[in-house]
């Protein structure tokens, strides 16, 4: 969940126009409250003390229209079908959860509750709208903490705009404090400092150093620890998967827009190939960026790795071959723009975001979490509750930075708990802070 940005800490968006290689538009879940009134409003998760990102819409999804390879055709009904699965699935997780059963995969869970796609292309797709692009994966992984708003941010600052604004509060310019374009290769650690190496010859030494590469980058080669890890810690980074998302921007003539811009979404079911360009999502319209002639597909996983490997020319001339199955050759003109990142390739990533193995305990996904002598970890990916979200690496930031600093004041604390001995199942007293879980797995503000 990563944006681009040309701009310093404290730009304004200023007037321009709409265009593709400034900024990669992403979904921020808000914080549900209820008020007096019984009205439900959303709040920005984190309260900052720089400015928030000012434009951002809320995603409807009941605004969809759904196509194959012969054109516009409703297969909506199906969305409820799903639900109605997914409701009976959720009933079942929370009673393995309270009775301390064996874990299954999503998929076993909608197959016993009725839901089996089987070779259907309109019911794989709305089962990828449902699932692969809220996971990044097809429902062989296995919380209503937010609400079930997602707010779309096109602020053509960028996503790291308040970031930046944040750093802005306690970094100067040029602050030597911040080193960027600095490349780690190696880090030492023991139980009285951390020594970090760059691949410029520098070194950093630390009392205390907080890890926050992503999954992708700690399952990689590209970093040594000294010493190794311990086997704990390997086993509970290597458990854990890393997904790709990947959004694949079109940007066309404002005069030749030539889909219906009052729909939010269109879902395609392809004949062949499951996943295959499934989920357009338009921004030329009311709320968002009427005008810019800006539509976007979203790919997962294998596909991701697919177009990733691909060029620019190739991935465009499929996507486009699909749209015009769609909305008729005759009415899909050729973009003006087109653009769309490689997650999986870049070495800062290698990937989007984590997700959890069907059956991965809770004392295995400490040990990702835990300490090793004076080197924390911290990231969506060791966020128990919110992993893969920005809410997940926000909080576990926080919680290892205000643990650390009271380190530095002279607070015992012996490290964080890891499990040298694992159990096939998380019993419900597992369930609590040491473990990282500080909320209830059954409140569900009402979206169940």
């Amino acid at each position: 969940m990563t944006a681009r940005s040309g701009a310093r800490p404290g730009d304004s968006p200023g007037p321009r126009e709409p265009c593709l290689d400034a900024c990669t538009p992403v979904f921020v879940l808000f914080e549900g409250e209820e008020t007096q009134s019984n009205e439900y409003v959303c709040k920005p998760c984190f309260k900052l003390t720089s400015p928030e990102l000012t434009e951002f819409s809320y995603s409807d999804y009941d605004s969809v229209a759904t196509f194959n390879e012969t054109g516009a055709v409703d297969f909506t009904g199906l969305l409820q079908d799903y639900e109605d699965a997914y409701v009976t699935l959720e009933q079942d997780a929370g009673y393995i959860l309270t009775q301390n059963l064996q874990d299954g995969s999503v998929r076993s869970g909608l197959s016993l509750a009725g839901w089996k796609p089987g070779k259907d292309a309109a019911a794989q797709a709305v089962e990828w709208w449902e699932f692969d692009w809220e996971y990044a994966k097809s429902p062989n992984t296995t919380f209503y903490q937010y609400s079930d708003e997602n707010n779309y941010v096109f602020d053509q600052r960028g996503f790291n705009a308040f970031i930046k604004g944040e750093a802005s509060t306690f970094l100067t310019n040029n602050d030597s404090r911040l080193l960027l374009n600095t490349v780690v290769t190696n880090i030492s650690y023991n139980a009285i400092g951390v020594t970090i190496d760059n691949e410029d010859g520098s070194c950093i030494q630390a009392d205390y150093a907080i890890c926050t590469f992503s999954l992708g980058v700690l399952q990689s080669d590209d970093i040594t620890f000294e010493p190794d890890l311990p086997k704990w810690k390997q086993l509970g980074i290597e458990t854990f998967s890393m997904g790709t998302y990947t959004k694949i921007f079109l940007q066309f003539p404002a005069d030749q827009v030539f889909w219906n811009t009052s729909y939010q979404f269109f879902l395609y079911a392809d004949p062949h190939e499951r996943g295959y360009y499934p989920v357009f999502q338009s921004l030329d319209g009311e709320g968002f960026l009427p005008g810019s002639g800006i539509i976007f597909v979203t790919v997962v996983q294998s596909q991701s790795y697919v177009v990733e490997a691909q060029d620019d020319e190739e991935t465009k001339d499929e996507v486009l071959a699909v749209l015009r199955n769609m909305f008729g050759a005759e009415n899909v003109p050729e973009p003006i723009a087109f653009m769309y990142p490689r997650w999986s390739l870049e070495p800062w990533a290698y990937g989007s975001y984590s997700n959890w193995p069907p059956s991965t305990t809770l004392e295995m996904h400490q040990n990702l979490r835990a300490s090793v002598d004076r080197l924390y970890f911290a990231g969506e990916a060791t966020s128990t509750e919110y992993f893969g979200f920005l809410q997940g690496a926000w909080s576990e930031g926080q919680t290892v930075g205000i643990l650390i600093a009271g380190l530095v004041k002279g607070v015992n604390h012996t490290g964080e708990v890891h499990h040298e001995m694992l159990h096939g199942t998380t019993s419900q007293q597992e369930y609590n802070a040491e473990n990282g879980w500080e909320v209830s797995s059954f409140l569900t503000y009402g979206f169940a």
